[in-house]
C-alpha cells in the first residue's frame, strides 16, 4: 500500500513547460518528465543558492527528500541533454 505523500510547497507554473533540442522535430523526440517538486528543489538549491536544509524548510519536507528530488531531477536533465530528448516540467505535484 503506498505511503501518504506529504503536501509540498512548490512554485506554481501557469502551464506545463517543454524544452527541446534544436533541429529535431517534436514528433521524433522522446519526452523526459520532470515533476514540479523536482524542479522546485533544483531551483531553490541551484538557482537561489539555498542549502538543502533551507530548501527543505521552504518546501515543508525533509532534507533527505530534497536530496532525493535533486538527484532525480538533475539526472533527468543530464539524460535529456546527452541523449537529445525533450524536457517537460509537469505542473502537478
Amino acid at each position: 500500500m503506498p505511503k501518504f505523500k506529504k503536501k509540498r510547497c512548490c512554485r506554481y507554473l501557469d502551464s506545463d513547460k517543454i524544452f527541446k533540442p534544436l533541429g529535431i522535430t517534436f514528433s521524433e523526440l522522446e519526452i523526459i518528465e520532470i515533476f514540479i517538486d523536482e524542479f522546485e528543489a533544483i531551483r531553490l538549491c541551484d538557482y537561489e543558492k539555498l542549502n538543502q536544509i533551507e530548501a527543505a524548510e521552504r518546501m515543508n519536507i525533509s532534507r533527505a527528500t530534497i536530496q532525493r528530488l535533486l538527484e532525480s531531477g538533475r539526472h533527468k536533465i543530464i539524460k535529456a541533454f546527452l541523449n537529445d530528448k525533450a524536457i517537460k516540467i509537469n505542473n502537478k505535484c
